[in-house]
């Protein structure tokens, strides 16, 4: 719904929190060009061999992504796109980050007002032509996670770390290892090449708004792991219905909603899971969180244990510490009839840990801390603390590390720039729920397998397009609000097939929507080779830091530096609930 709002919110200055943790690895991004010196230094272009194990960086404030540089109006044009929304909106605790004023002005720091991101304005239509269907086609079914036996390229090169790739010089990493097999059985575990259970498990989401569709250049899966004593029952026995159980309460927890769950005995537990006041048969995880009335979530098995001698915690809208998140972000591949697939060769493997347990009342300091910082020093930028083998900390509590293509193709740790890109909307947005966007959008209740499938066993067709709490339709909505279906408009794909020459939507195709998302994120066969061919050009210049997102032509709709107090032309704020 559209909602004028009176009230000051509580508001972020330029998009970012600043970190309150310490650490022993950290650097400082708090520096800012001096009045003489070009803010938009242009240095080489990481390479394989450069600036995997420093923190050096070309854009202290990679952090803001390139989305946020959107013109959200064009010459001549009296229409205003609101694509700002999706992002910046009304939060709920304990996200105390109420940044919906980014949709009326862009908020920059003298230095971000610079766009750094120069790779939105290359042409790379010479670059894309020189690359042949076939050639494209054989590199992105070339799987760079696996080799040949099956076994993981990345667990085998870590245990012995290139010299280049250990941040402490210590001769061993100390990071994430992958052990993810993308092997899924009927309930969406990854199994071993043993058969055992390695703790993923796999979940079906509705994808995020504009960027993160499909139809814009990338497919994706996202798993979850619970800590070791969620898996277990109270004697530290490994039950996967122990662990079931725990991840669908943390599901409650996160969505602050009832979870469907097979009918559980609750006396093995000794948990009232349906909140009947006795221990039955229980279909249900019936949600029901109010402290300060004496009303309280439990889990079951070992982790109840630990929680009720505090050694484990609760609390709505939080992850419980030690959860862990893989996201790997893939190619575009097609098969013979023109169906859209993940395609084997990953461009990313994002991974994040939960090492720290924060309450509503630190995380609120946080939010409060920054506000503080911005207004005593408006010129800072954000405090990123970490290194690119250990992961950088997003000060809410979360470690961030990713693995991304080198110009081989094979994965490579990502260096400290290029894991900032990561940090900024894992920290420092509204519409995050502890630091996720995924597991909150997860699929339930009657969809298949209850939403715990992998892409690769039931694609995105059929699914129906998500609903605010009001009713609104979310997807629409976005069409509707940034009349494209990207934040960049270049998406022409998606203007032809939803909008009329009038700039009006098309009624039979929203209503096709409405049931049926792939119709809105699935982009054509032509398309999708087109956008794969675009980002392998940035693999073969390792120039991520200027810019990862996919397309030919130069874009237009984005500011090359902006202007001072500039408007967006917002009126009507867009509050998604």
């Amino acid at each position: 719904m559209k909602m004028e709002k009176l009230i000051t919110p509580l508001v972020l200055s330029s998009c970012i929190l600043l970190s309150a943790c310490d650490g022993n690895d950290s650097y400082n991004s708090t520096s800012t060009p001096a009045e003489d010196e070009s803010p938009n230094i242009v240095l080489a272009a990481p390479t394989n061999d450069l600036l995997l194990n420093t923190n050096i960086k070309n854009n202290e404030a990679a952090y803001i992504p390139a989305q946020c540089y959107t013109k959200t109006q064009q010459d001549g044009d009296a229409t205003v796109h609101n694509p700002c929304y999706a992002c910046h909106n009304e939060s709920t605790a304990p996200n105390y980050i109420n940044d919906y004023s980014f949709q009326l002005a862009y908020e920059f720091r003298p230095y971000t007002r610079l766009n750094h991101w120069d790779n939105l304005f290359k042409d790379r239509t010479a670059e894309v032509n020189a690359i042949s269907n076939e050639a494209m086609t054989q590199y992105i079914r070339t799987s760079n996670y696996f080799d040949a036996n099956g076994d993981i390229i990345l667990a085998k090169t870590l245990t012995q770390v290139p010299a280049n790739w250990d941040f402490n010089q210590d001769g061993k990493w100390s990071g994430y290892t992958p052990d993810c097999y993308f092997n899924f059985d009927s309930e969406g575990f990854d199994k071993t090449p043993s058969g055992d259970d390695s703790g993923w498990k796999v979940f079906a989401y509705t994808p995020f708004l504009g960027t993160f569709w499909p139809t814009n250049g990338s497919t994706d899966d996202v798993l979850i792991r619970l800590p070791a004593v969620m898996q277990q029952m109270a004697n530290g026995q490994y039950s996967r219905d122990v662990y079931n159980l725990n991840l669908s309460i943390v599901e409650a927890m996160i969505k602050r909603k009832n979870i469907s769950i097979p009918a559980t005995d609750e006396n093995l537990y000794n948990t009232d899971l349906n909140r009947n006041g006795q221990l039955d048969i229980a279909t249900e995880i019936i949600y029901q969180w109010q402290p300060t009335a004496g009303t309280y979530m439990y889990y079951v098995g070992k982790a109840k244990v630990l929680q009720e001698q505090g050694d484990l915690h609760i609390a709505a809208g939080l992850y419980p510490e030690g959860t862990e998140m893989l996201h790997s972000v893939r190619y575009i591949d097609t098969d013979e009839q023109g169906h859209i697939h993940l395609a084997p060769r990953m461009k990313e493997l994002r991974y994040s840990y939960k090492h720290q347990w924060n309450t509503y009342s630190q995380i609120n300091n946080v939010a409060l801390s920054e506000i503080k910082e911005s207004d005593q020093f408006p010129e800072r930028l954000r405090t990123i603390r970490g290194n690119p083998e250990t992961g950088l900390n997003n000060s809410l509590g979360w470690i961030y590390q990713g693995f991304i293509e080198d110009a081989d193709g094979d994965l490579r740790p990502q260096s400290f720039e290029e894991s900032l890109y990561c940090v900024g909307c894992h920290s420092g947005i509204g519409v995050t729920s502890d630091s996720s966007f995924a597991f909150p959008r997860k699929l339930d209740g009657a969809n298949f397998q209850a939403g715990w499938f992998h892409w690769s066993q039931h694609g995105l067709q059929n699914i129906a397009e998500p609903k605010w709490s009001d009713g609104t339709w979310e997807y629409t909505e976005y069409l509707k609000q940034n009349h494209s279906g990207n934040e960049f408009r270049n998406n022409d794909e998606v203007m032809e097939k939803f909008f009329d020459s009038e700039g009006n939507l098309i009624s039979g195709e929203v209503e096709t929507l409405h049931n049926d998302i792939s119709h809105l994120l699935l982009p054509s066969p032509t398309r999708a080779m087109q956008l794969n061919k675009a980002y392998k050009v940035i693999v073969n210049e390792q120039s991520y830091i200027y810019g990862r997102d996919a397309h030919i032509e130069p874009l237009v709709n984005v500011w090359d530096e902006v202007p001072e107090d500039e408007a967006t032309g917002v009126t009507n704020l867009v509050i998604s609930n």
